[in-house]
């Protein structure tokens, strides 16, 4: 099956943050997987990165096109972690990219303890407060199960400001936006983030409430 021509810049989009990803080390493998919200014009439903698909090599014409419901309407099997990406579109509405990766600062700030359940990473930095907010973890459960999901519906339908992300235990975390060049930034702050965490032993000091709030009235941080 063809799809509308209208699908094809972010087709190239995809593959574009997706190899970008791969040659920083943000993801590795098989691991992670991307995926967009459509229009009407351009055919509706998602795109998605195939199942166990390697972000560095992706072909665009095997990129999956589901509709609403899921079903496959063209390209390779999707993305065990569909349902996932689903629930977050249903739930946010701004969300028009998820991506999700396995990044290792990340990952190993689960291992090693975050620093609360409600949110993984003390408000360390202008930019991590600004462009990132809050990311509370997801308890643990093997990949591609559906109770992630709804996990992650509920927070984001539970949450005083707007959440753009999350934490998968031992997998990685999981991040949304407007654009994949935007979600791919988040991802990136995330994870500096992490590692600033990591490399001062998770005894750095957090910013003041006074220096967030100076943020949220300048800048309307989602912190």
């Amino acid at each position: 099956m063809t799809w509308p021509v209208q699908q094809d810049a972010l087709r190239a989009e995809i593959v574009r943050v997706g190899a970008s990803l791969f040659q920083r080390g943000y993801v590795h493998s098989s691991a992670g997987n991307i995926s967009m919200r459509l229009n009407a014009d351009q055919g509706g439903g998602f795109l998605i990165t195939p199942t166990d698909a390697c972000l560095g090599f992706l072909d665009p014409s095997q990129l999956a096109w589901v509709d609403e419901a899921g079903t496959q309407r063209s390209g390779e099997r999707a993305s065990k972690t569909l349902a996932l990406h689903q629930r977050i579109y249903a739930a946010a509405a701004e969300a028009r990219c998820v991506v999700h990766s396995h990044a290792t600062h990340l990952v190993a700030l689960t291992l090693q303890g975050v620093w609360r359940e409600d949110d993984i990473l003390p408000p360390l930095t202008p930019y991590q407060v600004m462009k990132v907010g809050h990311v509370p973890l997801i308890a643990y459960r093997r990949p591609g199960d559906p109770a992630v999901a709804d996990a992650v519906a509920a927070h984001i339908t539970a949450a005083l400001r707007p959440l753009r992300a999350v934490m998968l235990e031992r997998l990685g975390p999981t991040v949304w936006h407007d654009s994949p060049s935007a979600a791919m930034a988040l991802l990136e702050e995330l994870e500096e983030t992490a590692r600033l965490w990591l490399l001062g032993a998770r005894a750095l000091a957090p910013m003041t409430e006074a220096q967030i709030d100076e943020l949220r009235t300048h800048f309307n941080a989602p912190w």
